[in-house]
């Protein structure tokens, strides 16, 4: 077997100092390697053109190199100073959104273009919706106690009680968080250091990475915008449990947050890897109740510590809205027809157009049980009718229930992170609707699947860009096929 030929740039774990030229989908800054024997390029996520950085090689192929970032040394011209802790999940936090909208807007088209061989998709292009709050825009935050820390100052690990992020690409290390990041409730964020002193004066230990030990995992907040509650889900292992107060930590957050406060739940996890909620173990309510309410277009929906739900519920407004006006568009088309969800969750937008389209039949299907369970019962939480839920496979989806034949004109598709899959794609084909509205949150994946849709006879018709992530690489399309 041929030797596979390797580049003369860099090796895999070497670490690199790169000035970032360019922009590519996904938040993919590339930098470039000059000598005589070429070019050579190499990809650095989370990087801005302009910026000087610090990176390690994960993948080193023969014509480029795939690297981690490790650290800005240099900004670029573009950035300016924002008054909020710089943390790994908001990497272009000092850009101006108005830039940021840019750069995703022209890469994500880019995609629909390459991948998906829409040639004239700036012609389909329909709008780039912002996300209504730009800051503190997120409902939900996971922070982690590590017993290895950062030293920013001398920019290497120290041993010490820490509560916050992990440090960008290093797993066992963490970094305080000392005040707001910008993304998610300001006064918890300030609040951060002195819950970590709570926990510290306990004389409890935080987890040890790579020790494989300690007490403390994590602390985990979620918010209602609606109420403005707060419900938190502190996770430990079930070693020194004895030893902690949870009532007493109980009191301890009401003191902070007062009638914020809806309730804190205690989970216990003796699981080596690195997960919020363990598989095994168990979720216990400590004080208050274990559900606070959100509000999506006037529908109200109840979030556990484990539901799946928008995390930013103001811009998911406008996402739904769109996704409604593109299902709804020709109105008289659908009625008496039925409109069917796919991968509906805990059937959100279901819920949302069957409040809208009185005459039409809203069919809810998705594989995961716990899911249509939730759907059910908001739907009765908000009087909606004309709805029905199925858990089951797409595929098989028509089998067990004939009745569907050929009255399926509408289909909506909102799949996970890994898009469909090519044979469940062509299952979707096969139920053969008029139109299809298609969301994604990751159009690389969407931009594939278009070239397929085109291919069996549906036409893109337009495009929007939602930003429900601002500061970040992601995006989420909404597009319109018809037959």
């Amino acid at each position: 077997m041929p030797r596979r030929e390797r580049n003369k740039f860099v090796k895999r774990g070497q670490i690199i100092e790169i000035l970032i030229e360019d922009y590519a989908f996904g938040g993919k800054g590339i930098g470039r390697i000059r000598s005589e024997e070429g070019v050579f390029v190499v990809f650095v996520p989370n990087t801005l053109p302009g910026q000087l950085v610090k990176a390690r090689v994960e993948k080193s192929k023969k014509k480029y190199a795939e690297c981690k970032l490790i650290d800005v040394l240099q900004h670029s011209k573009d950035e300016v100073e924002v008054p909020y802790q710089d943390i790994p999940g908001a990497p272009y936090i000092q850009l101006p959104i108005e830039l940021q909208h840019q750069y995703k807007q022209e890469s994500t088209l880019s995609l629909f273009k390459r991948i998906g061989k829409v040639d004239n998709i700036e012609d389909l292009f329909d709008e780039f919706i912002a996300s209504p709050n730009v800051f503190h825009y997120r409902n939900k935050m996971e922070y982690g106690f590590s017993a290895i820390g950062y030293d920013r100052e001398n920019k290497t690990d120290i041993d010490e009680f820490t509560l916050g992020f992990k440090r960008r690409g290093v797993w066992w290390m963490g970094d305080n968080l000392e005040k707001d990041s910008g993304l998610f409730d300001k006064q918890v964020e300030d609040n951060i250091k002195n819950i970590r002193e709570y926990c510290k004066k306990t004389g409890l230990q935080p987890w040890h990475g790579p020790k494989k030990e300690g007490f403390f995992r994590y602390f985990v907040v979620r918010k209602s915008y609606k109420t403005d509650e707060l419900l938190f889900n502190l996770v430990t292992t079930s070693t020194g449990l004895s030893d902690f107060d949870l009532e007493d930590f109980a009191n301890y957050l009401v003191e902070l947050f007062g009638n914020r406060v809806a309730g804190l739940l205690h989970t216990i996890n003796d699981e080596t890897g690195d997960r919020t909620i363990a598989t095994s173990g168990s979720i216990k309510l400590i004080y208050g109740k274990d559900k606070i309410v959100e509000e999506l277009l006037g529908l109200n929906f109840e979030i556990s510590m484990k539901s799946f739900f928008q995390t930013n519920p103001k811009s998911a407004e406008k996402l739904y809205t769109k996704v409604v006006d593109y299902a709804l568009e020709n109105k008289e088309a659908i009625d008496n027809t039925v409109v069917m969800d796919l991968f509906c969750g805990t059937g959100t937008i279901g819920q949302i157009i069957a409040s809208k389209a009185k005459n039409t039949k809203i069919v809810g299907v998705d594989i995961v049980t716990s899911a249509i369970e939730d759907a059910k019962k908001n739907a009765e939480r908000n009087n909606i009718e004309g709805l029905q839920f199925y858990t089951a496979d797409v595929g098989k989806f028509l089998n067990e229930h004939p009745q569907y034949q050929n009255k399926i004109r509408t289909i909506i598709l909102d799949p996970a992170r890994a898009g469909i899959a090519p044979k469940t794609l062509k299952k979707i084909i096969n139920l053969n609707a008029d139109r299809m509205v298609y969301v994604s949150c990751n159009p690389a994946t969407q931009a594939r699947d278009t070239e397929e849709l085109i291919n069996n006879g549906y036409q893109l018709k337009k495009i929007s860009l939602v930003d429900q992530f601002p500061h970040t690489s992601h995006i989420e399309t909404v597009v319109l096929f018809e037959k």
